[in-house]
């Protein structure tokens, strides 16, 4: 493993443009969904005063909460001196960079004015979570482009064990941040939880783990590379754990709740009597993106087959899609209790569920999230040495142990 060999991929089979053509296209979708939502007003989509954040925010946190995750194979590897996992380490620094970048991409379009956005990074109100993860999305950037750095230029591999902890240690906060952006809100029952932090930073390690897994088998199946059953079942096994962990963690979540009683409604809606939210959760969340996976990695033991690895981080992408519409979209939806205790009656929909419908410019602005960061991916790997030449099974036995 000492002698790792990294080098660009380099394809002539025109693979690479036709890439860049499809990413470009939705792209453009996405520039052509926000310039529509900027000069027709949001009332082109299917948010509301009450449904402030839509589909474009799904998109944005799941890249975001992804992103983070991503950088967690190097971690391991750096932090906690695994040298198992140090041929991967920098294409996991560059999709936490990339997939940050998809993100907040989208979050900056879905403002409705991003041109105030200079505001919010001149004007700070330190009260608010919001002004805090204005710090730490950039200085993200800062600490992940230093941490590759270290990787990349050889005269910097002996800073490659401080960066590298100075980059755990920022992805927690980071992590931490966005899930109080939910948990910080005391005003509405779904979010008012301090569960909710360590809830983001376990679904980050799932989620980003999974994008990694499908990213890395594309790019050494792109590129004709050896890829051996060694890397992948451990790169499985790992993310076994990570959707165990994430299904603990939402049930702490949901029983911590029934045993509070004024939270009682709300865990009926959710579970019970939610509609749309409901089976997002139980078909979507749990089956989908907890249950499936958890058969598809450990049934049969060390017989997994790639195929069902693939199908196993494709259902905790689209889970991890369902649980954060739950969170985000379903938290709105719930009616907000303006006076506890009291009951209130009005013409304005008091205790009425939320509609929400998305829209074609929302869906669009969201993909168009995912393609910046694949094109940024894809571009990156094909003119900077972030894969290694051989991750087969005869390269990495040494290190397995």
């Amino acid at each position: 493993m000492a002698s790792v060999q990294y080098r660009e991929i380099d394809d002539r089979s025109g693979r690479f443009h036709v890439l860049l053509a499809a990413f470009g296209a939705l792209i453009l979708a996405a520039l052509g969904a926000a310039w529509t939502m900027e000069h027709r007003g949001h009332i082109v989509t299917g948010m509301s005063n009450r449904i402030v954040w839509g589909v474009p925010h799904v998109f944005a946190v799941f890249l975001i909460v992804a992103a983070s995750g991503a950088l967690n194979v190097a971690s391991i590897s750096s932090v906690f001196g695994r040298d198992f996992y140090k041929p991967l380490a920098r294409l996991s620094g560059l999709l936490a960079f990339t997939l940050l970048a998809g993100g907040l991409a989208v979050l900056v379009l879905d403002l409705g004015r991003p041109d105030r956005l200079v505001v919010a990074m001149t004007r700070y109100n330190f009260k608010s979570i919001f002004a805090w993860n204005i710090f730490l999305y950039t200085g993200f950037f800062a600490v992940v482009a230093l941490y590759l750095w270290t990787m990349l230029e050889r005269r910097m591999n002996g800073y490659i064990g401080r960066a590298g902890m100075l980059a755990f240690l920022w992805r927690l906060v980071l992590t931490t941040g966005t899930g109080s952006i939910f948990g910080f809100l005391v005003g509405r029952e779904p979010y008012n939880s301090a569960l909710l932090a360590p809830l983001f930073i376990v679904m980050s390690f799932s989620f980003g783990l999974a994008v990694f897994v499908l990213v890395l088998m594309s790019a050494f199946r792109w590129s004709g590379r050896a890829l051996g059953d060694v890397v992948l079942n451990r790169l499985g096994n790992l993310l076994g754990v990570f959707v165990a962990a994430v299904l603990y963690f939402v049930a702490v979540y949901h029983l911590t709740n029934l045993y509070m009683t004024h939270q009682h409604p709300f865990e009926r809606f959710i579970l019970v009597e939610g509609g749309a939210y409901t089976a997002l959760f139980w078909l979507g969340q749990v089956l989908l993106g907890g249950l499936v996976p958890l058969v598809l990695l450990f049934a049969g033991g060390a017989n997994r087959s790639r195929g069902r690895l693939v199908a196993a981080a494709a259902s905790v992408i689209a889970g991890g899609f369902a649980q954060l519409y739950v969170i985000i979209i379903g938290g709105q939806a719930y009616p907000q209790v303006m006076f506890p205790g009291k009951v209130v009656a009005s013409s304005f929909f008091d205790g009425v569920v939320a509609a929400y419908t998305p829209s074609l410019p929302e869906l669009a602005l969201g993909t168009g999230g995912v393609a910046l960061a694949l094109t940024l991916t894809v571009v990156a790997l094909k003119v900077l040495p972030f894969l290694p030449r051989s991750l087969a099974d005869g390269d990495v036995d040494s290190a397995a142990t």
